[in-house]
C-alpha cells in the first residue's frame, strides 16, 4: 500500500507544494479507512455470510437423511472423488447399482458412489437422500460453514481495502495530472522568452 508513503508529504519543506499536502490528506485519509472501515466491513460481512450458512446447515439437516443402500452389482472402476469432508480429502468409491429404502417408505433402485474399495453383492454403505430418497450431496456441516463465513470476511475486508487504495490512486493520479498540466502552461508562458537578456529570466 502506498498510502504510507504519501503522508510523509506533512513534514516541513519550503519546496512543499499545495498539492502535497492535498496528497498527505488524501494518503491518511485512505489509511484511516483501511484500518477502521475494512475491518468493520469484513465483520459484517461475515456475520451475514455466518448467519445464511449456518440456516442453510440447519435446512440441509431436515431436509436430507442418511440411510443405508446395499450394494446389487458393481457398475464400473473404482474413482478417486473428491470428498471435502474426508479426512484425507480424497476417498476411493465405487460406481455400484444398489437398493435402499427412501425415508418415505418407498423402495429405491440405482447407480451410486458407494465408499467402498471393493464392492460385493449384499455390502451396505451409508448415502444422503432428501425425503423421496433421491440421492443427494452431504450436507454442510457447521465447521465448514463457519470456515466459508470467515473466508469471506476477509475476502469483504481485502475487497475494501483494495477499493480504498485503487481510489487513493486515481485522486493521486489526476492531481499530478493537473500539476503537470499547470506546469505546462507556465512553461508555455516563460518558455519562449527563456534566457534572453531583459526579461527577467
Amino acid at each position: 500500500m502506498r498510502a504510507i508513503p504519501g503522508i510523509w508529504r506533512w513534514r516541513r519543506n519550503p519546496l512543499r507544494r499545495g498539492t502535497d499536502l492535498a496528497e498527505a490528506w488524501v494518503a491518511l485519509s485512505a489509511l484511516l479507512l483501511i484500518l477502521l472501515v475494512a475491518p468493520v466491513v469484513g465483520s459484517l460481512a461475515g456475520s451475514v455470510a455466518q448467519d445464511a450458512l449456518q440456516r442453510s446447515v440447519r435446512e440441509q439437516r431436515q431436509a436430507r437423511h442418511e440411510i443405508s443402500a446395499t450394494v446389487v452389482r458393481k457398475a464400473g472402476a473404482t474413482t478417486l472423488e473428491l470428498d471435502p469432508d474426508a479426512a484425507s480429502g480424497r476417498e476411493a468409491r465405487s460406481r455400484v447399482v444398489a437398493d435402499w429404502t427412501a425415508p418415505d417408505g418407498t423402495a429405491r433402485h440405482g447407480t451410486l458412489l458407494a465408499e467402498l474399495k471393493t464392492p460385493h453383492r449384499g455390502d451396505d454403505f451409508e448415502i444422503w437422500t432428501d425425503t423421496h430418497g433421491r440421492p443427494v450431496a452431504r450436507p454442510l456441516d457447521s465447521t465448514t460453514a463457519t470456515t466459508h463465513a470467515v473466508l469471506a470476511g476477509f475476502g469483504a475486508a481485502l475487497l475494501t481495502a483494495g477499493a480504498v487504495e485503487g481510489t487513493r490512486r486515481l485522486i493521486v493520479w489526476r492531481m499530478v495530472r493537473r500539476r503537470y498540466a499547470r506546469l505546462d502552461q507556465a512553461w508555455d508562458r516563460t518558455g519562449p522568452d527563456w534566457g534572453r537578456t531583459g526579461t527577467g529570466c
